[in-house]
């Protein structure tokens, strides 16, 4: 009984362990069949049990054609049968994939972040009015956010200015412009209320817990 015993280890190797050890011997029966009409026919019947075993990709629009592709995978590319798709090749499936183009940013100010490159450039194509000066005020205000996020010190609008002229390459100047940015203070005091706000929920949370643990305990107490 125990030398009768069979271990994975000792087993073929799975090629898509997903589908489990029947579906690799049913295909290995596939593949062994001479006959072509019960070989496809055999074929046919895979790719239904295949199918009911993902019922969730039903409506993924290559299901099918993806399960046809897996079947030759897991025949190792052995099966001779007639498919209603393009028969996949070893060459295809380990092909190496060609190298994406990552996007390389390096910005010369990164505390403002990669976003504020593409508000300027977006900025920069509007035509001129009052929506586009509104545009460049709202991205003025949002670096000198960013600064004092970077550095808690007060900044100076024609910091912002500068840097804002730097990065538009020179199409956006704001350094005699009338137009005063937003109070440090404001800014700064806006950040802090949000934080204390959330530091009190969290309070008023602890303390509405601590008075349910409290009036729990007093349940079971006798009162005289």
């Amino acid at each position: 009984m125990i030398e009768a015993i069979e271990y994975n280890t000792e087993r073929p190797h799975l090629i898509i362990p997903e589908y489990g050890r029947h579906i690799q011997k049913m295909v290995d029966q596939a593949v062994a069949e001479e006959d072509p009409i019960k070989r496809n026919k055999q074929a046919k019947s895979i790719i239904a049990v295949m199918g009911n075993l993902n019922p969730h990709l039903r409506d993924v629009p290559d299901f099918q054609h993806m399960i046809w592709d897996q079947l030759f995978i897991i025949s190792k590319f052995q099966l001779d049968v007639e498919s209603p798709y393009d028969i996949p090749t070893p060459e295809e499936l380990y092909a190496r994939p060609e190298p994406l183009p990552y996007p390389q940013n390096y910005p010369k100010y990164r505390f403002y972040g990669n976003n504020i490159k593409r508000m300027i450039d977006v900025a920069i194509s509007w035509e001129e009015g009052d929506k586009k000066d509104g545009l460049l005020l709202t991205i003025a205000n949002h670096m000198k956010k960013c600064f004092l996020n970077w550095n808690k010190d007060t900044v100076e609008d024609d910091v912002i200015f500068k840097h804002l002229y730097e990065l538009s390459d020179g199409k956006i100047n704001l350094k005699n412009s009338d137009e005063d940015l937003r109070d440090a203070q404001k800014l700064l005091k806006s950040k802090k209320r949000f934080n204390t706000n959330s530091t009190s929920n969290s309070s008023n949370k602890k303390n509405y817990k601590s008075n349910n643990n409290n009036n729990n305990n007093n349940r079971g107490r006798k009162r005289y």
